[in-house]
């Protein structure tokens, strides 16, 4: 029998293995999310940000000509550094007139996939991308969003705004 066997195992520089990827849900202000996670959403190639959640992207992390500077296009993603976190702007479509598709979405994800991939990022949050005003379907994203980081050590936290009891109310009270 080899000696190899007996001598012990040190698991301080094991890495995370590959497909630990996760994706967990929180109810909350995508803004409090802890401050060393990168951030992503989706805009239009003229990042023009103008409705949503993108109004406040734009505001908080400033930088569209930095963005425009890029010159990414449909199905890339842009990127800003900001505090030491990077930020994704996941380019869906040309103008922000328009909706996306499920493939630019996904072209989008794998091409921040490989940038974080390539800077050690094992950790993003982000809204429910491409189903506010964009109209897709969270079943049919969340889906794409394993398909593309399934085999990596990359969590996902996807934050959603509570409902208002108000908004609640009125839902309950339409007539059908």
């Amino acid at each position: 029998m080899s000696s190899e066997l007996e001598k012990p195992v040190s698991t301080d520089n094991i890495k995370a293995p590959e497909d630990s990827w996760r994706l967990d849900y929180v109810t909350g202000n995508l803004f409090s999310c802890p401050e060393d996670e990168a951030l992503a959403h989706c805009i239009s190639e003229d990042c023009r940000m103008g409705a949503g959640i993108a109004v406040l992207f734009k505001k908080k992390f400033k930088g569209v000509d930095e963005l425009k500077g890029q010159g990414k296009l449909t199905g890339e993603c842009a990127v800003l550094k900001r505090d030491g976190r990077f930020v994704y702007y996941l380019i869906t479509k040309k103008k922000a007139s328009q909706k996306p598709t499920y493939v630019s979405l996904t072209q989008s994800l794998e091409d921040m996939k490989t940038h974080c991939v390539e800077n050690g990022i094992t950790r993003i949050s982000m809204p429910r991308i491409g189903c506010g005003l964009d109209r897709l379907q969270w079943n049919k994203v969340s889906e794409i969003l394993e398909q593309v980081f399934k085999h990596t050590n990359i969590s996902i936290t996807v934050y959603s705004l509570p409902e208002k009891a108000e908004t609640t109310v009125m839902k309950e009270n339409m007539r059908r």
